[in-house]
């Protein structure tokens, strides 16, 4: 209430101010303004100031009045909060000491009286321990038996199941289908000797190849599901990528992954376009393209080698040379550039530069790089899942450069 009168003097003083002649009024862009333009060009803080610059002047201050006065406010509103949460520390650290007392002075006055003993004795409570023990026991055991009881059946009908598929596929095979004849040679018969069954067959197509024990999987197509990898150097005259797939699906373009800088966003690229495998470098200068080598929900290996010397580009899957081409001869990948796993940053898409319909879905390992061509027994090797772990790359070494998931792609171990 005590503002209120200071609220209405300034509003009589501005009304005041107001009423007063208006001789040095001018018009500026057609409004009245009350502070007027020097037509000598002169400093206006050595004039002196008008009816308006001394309105505004009296506002600031009092709005700087205001601004000091909500701090002073604050200040002392700390203080006082300062001041009780000490008190309430003390307050609870006393009472505290005082329970405590209270409570070893009733357990002492307790264990004085000769006539007051425990509910439960010791013996009791190894009573109790016994008998739950034995019901534990008891309730393992069932669930024991149960075990072995569906692990029978579930061996009866995988029995069952396999001698189902080999009557048919002997009754296809009868009838002059070649496919069925090709399924039969290669199924695998469970035998007593310890031979895998079909269904141990089935569960390790979901395993790591190679031996490898982590795996980086992206769950979806998304802008923001990717990883990047950071080596030390990728100036390179000539190279060799390596990398393990499991895709889940293929669009028109799927990145597995890519390299880039300022001057050219797609220095290397291998990618999926559907059915197809593509390996670039220098944009389309190099473009080898293999044709229905995607095998969706399957394990793959890619390995793509570039040779600065002869300007040849080469794609192997699964050791064997799928495609090839001959340009760019005497160029150098340069340094300073992005290498990601699952995504390119072309620029052009707004904010981060990536695209969801370029996305990888599904399961990279091993990713290597070597700063060289390796033979075609290294590669082969690579590929046949015997010494590949061992063969770690000098410039991106799977399990050792750094790489970093982003959005929802995760690392798994097996």
């Amino acid at each position: 209430m005590a503002a209120f009168p200071i609220i209405l003097w300034i509003l009589h003083y501005v009304i005041c101010i107001l009423a007063m002649e208006d001789d040095d009024v001018q018009i500026i862009n057609g409004m009245g303004n009350k502070i007027s333009v020097l037509p000598d060009g002169s400093c206006r803080c050595q004039k002196e100031l008008t009816k308006w610059d001394k309105l505004f002047v009296m506002l600031e201050n009092s709005q700087m009045k205001q601004t000091m006065l909500q701090h002073a406010i604050q200040e002392v509103c700390r203080v006082d909060c300062r001041r009780m949460q000490s008190e309430v520390h003390q307050v609870t650290a006393t009472f505290a000491e005082t329970a405590t007392r209270a409570v070893e002075r009733a357990m002492s006055q307790l264990a004085a009286r000769p006539d007051w003993k425990p509910a439960y004795k010791v013996e009791d409570f190894g009573k109790s321990k016994t008998e739950n023990e034995s019901e534990q026991k008891s309730t393992l055991q069932q669930l024991l038996t149960v075990t072995q009881d569906l692990s029978a059946r579930l061996h009866t009908l995988e029995m069952s199941w396999q001698k189902a598929m080999l009557a048919t596929f002997q009754s296809s095979s009868q009838d002059g289908n070649e496919s069925a004849q090709r399924k039969l040679d290669s199924f695998e018969w469970s035998s007593p000797g310890g031979e895998h069954t079909e269904s141990q067959r089935c569960s390790a197509k979901h395993l790591l190849p190679s031996g490898y024990e982590m795996a980086l999987i992206f769950p979806m197509r998304s802008r923001t599901i990717y990883a990047s990898v950071h080596p030390d150097t990728m100036t390179l005259s000539s190279f060799t990528a390596s990398v393990w797939v499991k895709a889940t699906a293929s669009q028109e373009k799927t990145v597995v992954f890519s390299y880039g800088t300022k001057r050219n966003a797609f220095e290397i690229q291998l990618y999926f376009s559907r059915s197809l495998t593509v390996f670039s470098v220098h944009g389309n200068a190099s473009r080898a393209v293999a044709h229905n080598t995607l095998s969706l929900g399957e394990w793959s290996h890619l390995c793509a080698s570039w040779d600065s010397g002869r300007g040849n580009a080469t794609l192997w899957v699964n050791g064997q040379v799928a495609a090839s081409s001959w340009s760019g001869v005497g160029r150098v990948i340069p340094d300073r550039g992005l290498l990601q796993l699952g995504q390119e940053k072309n620029g052009c898409c707004g904010g981060d530069g990536f695209d969801k319909n370029l996305a990888f879905a599904g399961k990279l390992t091993g990713f290597n790089i070597w700063d060289r061509v390796l033979s075609e027994h290294e590669i082969q090797s690579l590929a046949s899942r015997e010494s590949s772990r061992s063969m770690a790359g000098n410039v991106v070494a799977w399990g050792v450069t750094e790489i970093k998931a982003h959005g929802g792609a995760t690392f798994i171990y097996h």
